[in-house]
């Protein structure tokens, strides 16, 4: 399948991995509309949604849209969705990457952060979803693609971050129920996840800064795997929860060294594997 022509919107894609699924696409020939909160620069966020675009641009020959948004708000999902329609024609593809985290016991999670990442993770996920959903409709071979892990039980990942896995497994129940449900009109809806942790802001500010990022996979790899995934036959390939190393093995690459932050250090697996 080409992505000449075909038109993405992606969440969270100012940085990290939403902006690297975005110029991995971008080189395909697809049209790429961003959604992010950043506009203006922020010393500790590389990058806003306009810089994103212009290295997007750069990287592709199609058009790209830097919206500046809020999914946890519906106007504003509304004005996403409406723009990027108005300007590409319709849209072919959603991923649903914009996240919030917070690695908190039960003990030491304050409303406000509970309220963000299941505001962001599971209701943004879902009505971002739904607000798509007429456009996809429309679209021939049309994908939506979840940044969420496999659903494990496991109580081990449950008790040192409740809200934050409940969250995340939000975004995962959402396609476990939207696979199903969207069967009859040819949509795919899948989850992606990292074998290993991955060099992000929030690898860097919120979870172990350059120790973890020294042993954690570029966002690149994520973004081979997505680009895999993406170009399948929709009515053939839904309801997977994907890990990206296991994707590209499943399309004979076999050397992962070039993804590897430090070659020279052990990597991290990363959560709920």
């Amino acid at each position: 399948m080409s992505f000449a022509s075909k038109n993405v919107l992606i969440t969270g894609g100012s940085r990290g991995i939403g902006k690297a699924i975005a110029i991995r696409l971008a080189k395909e020939g697809a049209n790429i509309a961003i959604v992010g909160k950043t506009a203006e620069p922020n010393p500790k966020l590389e990058g806003t949604i306009y810089t994103a675009a212009e290295e997007i641009e750069k990287a592709g020959t199609g058009k790209v849209l830097p919206l500046q948004g809020d999914i946890r708000f519906e106007d504003s999902i509304k004005q996403v969705v409406d723009a990027t329609v108005s300007t590409f024609g319709g849209i072919d593809i959603l991923i649903n990457n914009a996240s919030a985290i917070s690695l908190t016991p039960t003990a030491d999670t304050p409303p406000k952060r509970w309220d963000l990442m299941h505001g962001i993770n599971v209701r943004g996920t879902f009505f971002m979803s739904q607000a798509c959903l007429p456009h996809l409709k429309a679209a021939q071979n049309p994908h939506i693609l979840n940044l969420s892990p496999p659903l494990n039980l496991d109580p081990r990942w449950f008790s040192p971050h409740l809200a934050y896995t409940m969250s995340k497994y939000g975004m995962s129940m959402i396609i476990l129920g939207l696979a199903e449900e969207l069967k009859p009109f040819r949509i795919a809806a899948n989850a992606l996840w990292p074998k290993t942790t991955i060099a992000t802001a929030a690898v860097q500010n919120l979870l172990g800064g350059d120790f973890l990022m020294q042993r954690s996979r570029t966002p690149e790899i994520v973004a081979d795997a997505a680009f895999h995934i993406l170009q399948k036959p929709s009515f053939e390939t839904t309801g997977n929860f994907f890990i990206d190393e296991d994707v590209l093995k499943s399309e004979g690459i076999t050397d992962f060294g070039k993804y590897a932050v430090n070659p020279d250090q052990k990597l991290m697996n990363d959560l709920f594997l």
